[in-house]
């Protein structure tokens, strides 16, 4: 489903940034054009996202496989704009808890600051 408002929705970075080393140009690219589809309205479902309601509302887990390792972007979709909480490389099957703790944090701290 795609947006008909015509402009992209802003990224906003919390945390992490993907570049070369140590995403591959590859994987960058991916992620990019994953990052884009949100900017735009679309809703990306599995493989490339799941839902993460463990950190909160319209929170998801954006996944990108990479030539050694694979990566997990921590996003929300807000009405005006895409929040990225957390990059991280995944090493294990579950999500780390520490990492569900700090992208709620940050989530928190983001709103608290808009509200504000």
């Amino acid at each position: 489903m795609f947006s008909m408002a015509g402009a992209d929705k802003p990224i906003v970075w919390l945390h992490g940034e993907i570049k070369t080393p140590p995403f591959s140009a590859e994987a960058r690219i991916e992620t990019g054009m994953l990052l884009r589809r949100l900017q735009r309205g679309e809703r990306l479902s599995m493989p490339a996202s799941r839902p993460m309601p463990i950190i909160g509302r319209r929170c998801h887990e954006l996944r990108m496989v990479d030539a050694s390792q694979t990566w997990r972007i921590i996003y929300r979709v807000d009405p005006d704009a895409v929040v990225i909480a957390e990059v991280f490389s995944k090493k294990t099957a579950s999500t780390p808890t520490a990492v569900i703790e700090l992208a709620r944090t940050r989530l928190r701290h983001y709103d608290d600051a808009v509200k504000g």
